[in-house]
């Protein structure tokens, strides 16, 4: 009778083990993916930040004081004009943009920025158009893969 009790409170023990082991197990990955999540919203914030930024500014260099009405006329290449940071006036000057963030419950992340000439479907073009697109990424070591939003920006004439 002993031998039987004493075989039921180790089959206990085991089971109990084995619960305590799976909670442990879900509550520290529960932990991770929150973690996780917060460190990917920093990332979305801080790209986000920039195209808010740079929705202020002009389309093109040639579109400061007026609107060009052929896509020839814009500027190519894109990149800056002699501006520096935080003095773009226009939105390709932010083409090899970078910038490493040390920020309060952001740091360590590194924010970089391209600009291209696309289509309307945002696929690449080789020549002026009316759209440009952004592609900003944000990396950083707590990041398991680079974090990338894209935007385009665009102008239409007034053909």
């Amino acid at each position: 009778m002993a031998s039987i009790q004493s075989m039921l409170a180790i089959g206990a023990l085991v089971i109990f083990s084995i619960v305590s082991l799976l909670f442990n197990s879900t509550v520290l990955q529960t932990s991770t993916l929150e973690i996780e999540d917060k460190i990917y919203l920093n990332a979305f914030s801080l790209a986000d930040d920039l195209i808010e930024e740079m929705k202020e500014k002009a389309f093109d260099e040639k579109t400061i004081d007026f609107q060009a009405i052929n896509p020839w006329q814009l500027t190519l290449p894109l990149g800056k004009e002699g501006e520096t940071w935080p003095y773009f006036d226009d939105v390709d000057d932010y083409n090899g943009y970078h910038k490493d963030i040390d920020a309060p419950h952001a740091e360590g992340y590194s924010v970089d920025c391209a600009v291209e000439y696309c289509q309307a479907d945002g696929s690449f073009s080789a020549s002026q158009t009316y759209y440009k697109k952004v592609t900003i990424t944000v990396s950083s070591k707590y990041l398991r893969d680079p974090f990338q939003m894209y935007f385009i920006f665009s102008l239409h004439s007034k053909n």
